[in-house]
């Protein structure tokens, strides 16, 4: 890689990691901490890092101790493992100061880990972002060690939004103002059907930022990154995840549905492309407590990391995303102790440390859908001892009493801001 190359893109990057407006997030850097941040593309992991490299140049920091590089740069698409003592080079070449590296979607580079492992040993500290869970396979972090602090990075929350739509509900009596309540529930529509990716927040033609995203995740982060022979199956598939949401699915209920369309693929197959669809953040999963350990890989619930992108795939949509949302939610807040219960009855959502049961029902005024909803409550809770119950549904707020038991129906909005309130 041409040193001169390198120079210019580090003086670049720079001026620009000064000056870029940040979308600031709620996040407490540890001073002597290396980071992995890890999540689906435009997420805002770059973003965490320019707040970083201003938040050090505020503290005293000197611009030339920042060595940001984006290895999506055009100018650096050669880039190869040997070009990492390259880079240290050129940038001594420029200044006689000990760099902080930042480097932006790593995961291009083959072997980076021995490179940013090296940086840690040396005493360097490093920040690193990567659209992809092959970041955190065993190989990688055993390379790493404990030397780098690992973050999940989601698009925003919906207190996030809220903030950065400029809607406060930092003082303790917002929920008891009308008028606030009531743009909370307007702006939480679009939250709701367009998701949180931050950039997003700056567009009006949101739908087509969206359909642009998407296509750069699958032709680039799934078509050519993991050699895929038939995009048309993958992307049937996709489709047919985004579909099922509520429901759970099985690898041979997926290629059975492939096979009936014309579409002949193996259930091997099936099942590498689910673990394409989770390691670039497009799709989680969620286990059923009610079968036995060794069964729980075979049938899943999978939900998408973000409603807007499960919204362009959805007609009459609502209440898929209702339950995405949630599922996002709860997923983000408790990772592999979320599950849902299926076992002669069906419950959306399961915490088991915390006894939490949810269900989820875009509207309750029919009532054999509320009877059917709370039933289906109480008789998990039957099974479990469940101490907490929930019906989440779009805008619908009421307590139950029945069976001894209290039931909470909590509309959306309300549920996704309960830290707060």
């Amino acid at each position: 890689m041409d040193g001169v190359i390198l120079k210019r893109v580090i003086k670049e990057n720079q001026d620009f990691a000064e000056n870029v407006k940040l979308m600031y997030r709620k996040f407490n850097f540890e001073s002597r901490g290396n980071y992995v941040f890890i999540g689906i593309r435009r997420a805002g992991k770059s973003y965490l890092m320019f707040q970083r490299i201003q938040e050090l140049l505020k503290s005293g920091t000197k611009k030339e101790e920042i060595l940001f590089i984006n290895f999506e740069d055009d100018r650096l698409l050669n880039f190869k493992t040997e070009d990492f003592e390259n880079l240290k080079t050129a940038y001594h070449e420029l200044y006689d100061t000990k760099p902080i590296f930042f480097l932006d979607e790593i995961q291009i580079v083959d072997g980076w880990e021995k490179f940013v492992r090296r940086l840690a040993d040396q005493g360097f500290t490093v920040y690193v972002t990567g659209s992809n869970a092959k970041m955190l396979s065993s190989e990688i972090m055993t390379t790493l060690g404990g030397r780098f602090l690992v973050q999940d990075v989601y698009p925003f929350s919906l207190k996030e939004f809220l903030d950065y739509s400029k809607v406060k509900i930092d003082s303790k009596n917002w929920l008891y103002d009308n008028k606030t309540v009531a743009e909370i529930s307007r702006k939480t529509d679009t939250y709701f059907y367009f998701g949180g990716f931050p950039e997003l927040t700056i567009y009006n033609d949101k739908r087509q930022w969206l359909s642009s995203l998407y296509q750069k995740i699958f032709f680039g982060d799934l078509i050519s990154r993991y050699a895929v022979k038939n995009p048309n199956i993958l992307r049937i598939m996709i489709g047919k995840i985004a579909e099922s949401v509520m429901q759970p699915i099985s690898f041979n209920r997926i290629t059975h549905i492939l096979s009936s369309i014309g579409q002949k693929v193996s259930i091997n197959t099936v099942i590498q492309y689910f673990t394409y669809l989770k390691e670039t953040f497009l799709i989680f999963s969620v286990n059923n407590f009610a079968v036995p350990f060794s069964e729980r890989e075979t049938v899943k619930k999978y939900y998408f990391t973000d409603n807007g992108i499960l919204n362009l795939f959805l007609f009459n949509p609502e209440a898929a995303l209702l339950e995405n949302i949630v599922a996002l939610y709860l997923y983000k807040k408790y990772g592999s102790k979320l599950f849902y219960y299926n076992k002669n009855v069906e419950t959306d959502f399961y915490v088991p440390d915390e006894k939490l049961l949810v269900q989820v029902s875009y509207t309750l005024t029919n009532q054999d859908t509320l009877d059917r909803e709370v039933k289906s409550l109480i008789k998990t809770c039957d099974f479990l001892s469940g101490k907490k119950l929930l019906i989440v549904t779009k805008s619908e707020e009421k307590t139950l009493e029945l069976s001894g038991k209290k039931i909470e129906i909590i509309p959306v909005w309300k549920f996704l801001l309960q830290d707060f309130i």
